[in-house]
């Protein structure tokens, strides 16, 4: 008789362990689906590297916030720097700034190293025009065309390292 009593105690403690055990892992679970939305749709943060965006973004690396829903409103603009998956490689994201939109004319030098001589382009409908502020080492639109706005993903809006840079990005 002492035996079943025993068993139905064991019983018991493991069911209260397996309902804490689930409740936790559903609360865990929700984090993770939350952290994913918010990362996914929301803001982001990024690691940006490269000559490109000198003397706007440092050569070793800058950690950037990026807001991911202004793209899809519709609300960046000349001056904004953008994170862009890369129209040569879409494996690739690119951190450049916004020179014009659809309609705009915009004007840049043919070859940046070699001359004067300009081209003028007018960005077509559903476009964007993308040049890193370092004209002499960045490959941007000046090189590929103008890019999809469907390309553009992210807005950044601020930096968060090194600490002595924290803030806003100039425009």
């Amino acid at each position: 008789m002492r035996a079943p009593k025993l068993l139905q105690q064991y019983a018991l403690q493991w069911k209260s362990a397996a309902k804490d055990v689930l409740s936790h892992s559903v609360l865990f679970a929700q984090f993770i689906s939350l952290l994913h939305i918010t990362n996914t749709y929301i803001c982001s943060s990024t690691l940006v590297y490269g000559p490109s965006m000198l003397p706007t973004l440092n050569f070793t690396g800058d950690v950037l916030l990026v807001d991911k829903l202004s793209p899809l409103l519709g609300k960046v603009g000349n001056g904004d720097v953008v994170l862009v998956r890369s129209p040569e490689n879409p494996r690739k994201s690119i951190t450049k700034r916004i020179v014009g939109v659809e309609g705009d004319t915009v004007t840049f030098l043919a070859d940046s190293g070699r001359g004067d001589q300009s081209n003028s382009v007018v960005v077509p409908k559903g476009h964007v025009w993308i040049q890193g502020d370092n004209i002499y080492a960045s490959n941007d639109s000046r090189h590929f065309g103008p890019v999809p706005y469907g390309l553009v993903y992210g807005k950044v809006f601020c930096r968060v390292w090194p600490p002595e840079d924290f803030g806003r990005l100039p425009q």
